[in-house]
């Protein structure tokens, strides 16, 4: 019994005692700005903890998400440069994030590289060429009109806080309400169960990584603006914070279990855990351990729920006739 009000509950009571907890240990916790800056700190790793959900629901993994996001962010600065107005930089910076992703995809479906090992390799290429087309330097200087547009605020609530809740939107839609989300369920499920049912599984796998990459180029956008520069060293742990924003959120790193609205509250949960301890002045070292110690909570939980599970279909395969329900044969 307690495992399943933990397994439908589990984030929303933990995020409700932590911010208990937060409001009576810090004073200014509760304070309206402070709430808005944490949402604000929490829009780019919510909107790449959504792409990287897409792939961790069909088993897979992006450790590439940081360095595709500097990436994409180095095209968006260099192309505000050349004075051709703001929305093809932006555009720019998606694309490319799109087409990183599709790569990924491509190394991961069709020549069947693992996850791990292809987008180890591919966060190393970005990296590199966001360092290598820069020189290493930071590209300073852009419109003002793209400053707002990518950090402003809108009524004093921060824009990038809303591109975060109409990206989510977005993905809750396809993934509950379209074929596609339907296809990615079953591959992460059973791949191969998925492919003799029909579904293009190389197609849809591609697709995701695609997703996840136009996420980083979408997270690219306001990053920059944010920083008001473009930093080939940028995005450096953001596959962690994505990584356990979906883990915590309660998405199996085995596929085919999951949810974006987890996510988003996976992604708040650890914005308020580091707000909170900073509030409390905890070293920033301590602070790692402690995002250490959730994430591999989570992942312990994630296993010791799952071996539940089997057990009980276990013994429900296991159970006689006559205790299933079964018709007794008449007399």
């Amino acid at each position: 019994m307690f495992h399943k009000i933990a397994d439908r509950f589990g984030i929303g009571i933990a995020i409700v005692a932590l911010f208990v907890f937060l409001s009576v240990s810090s004073p200014h916790f509760l304070d309206i700005a402070n709430l808005l800056n944490i949402l604000l700190q929490v829009s780019i790793s919510t909107i790449i903890a959504v792409g990287m959900t897409f792939v961790i629901l069909t088993s897979g993994i992006d450790l590439s998400v940081g360095p595709l996001t500097a990436f994409s962010s180095v095209i968006i600065g260099l192309t505000l440069h050349l004075d051709i107005g703001i929305g093809i930089p932006i555009l720019s910076g998606i694309l490319v994030g799109a087409l990183l992703g599709f790569m990924n995809g491509i190394l991961i479906a069709k020549l069947k590289i693992p996850a791990f090992i292809a987008t180890l390799g591919m966060m190393s290429v970005a990296r590199g060429a966001a360092l290598f087309i820069t020189n290493g330097q930071t590209i300073h200087m852009f419109p003002s009109e793209f400053r707002f547009i990518s950090a402003g605020n809108l009524m004093s609530i921060p824009i990038p806080v809303i591109y975060a809740l109409v990206v989510v939107m977005i993905a809750i839609f396809i993934l509950n309400y379209t074929k596609f989300g339907r296809h990615i369920y079953a591959i992460g499920g059973n791949k191969e169960a998925a492919r003799l049912s029909g579904i293009n599984v190389k197609s849809v796998e591609t697709w995701a990584y695609i997703i996840c990459g136009i996420t980083c180029g979408i997270g690219a956008v306001i990053l920059t603006g944010r920083l008001n520069a473009a930093q080939p060293i940028a995005g450096i742990g953001y596959e962690l914070d994505a990584i356990a924003a979906v883990i915590i959120g309660g998405t199996s790193l085995n596929g085919g279990e999951g949810s974006i609205g987890g996510t988003l509250m996976g992604a708040i949960l650890i914005g308020m855990l580091r707000n909170g301890l900073n509030l409390l002045n905890v070293s920033p070292f301590l602070q790692q351990i402690v995002i250490g110690a959730v994430i591999v909570s989570a992942v312990f939980f994630d296993q010791y729920r799952r071996s539940k599970k089997d057990s009980s279909a276990a013994k429900g395969l296991n159970r006689p006739i006559e205790a299933v329900g079964a018709t007794k044969p008449y007399q």
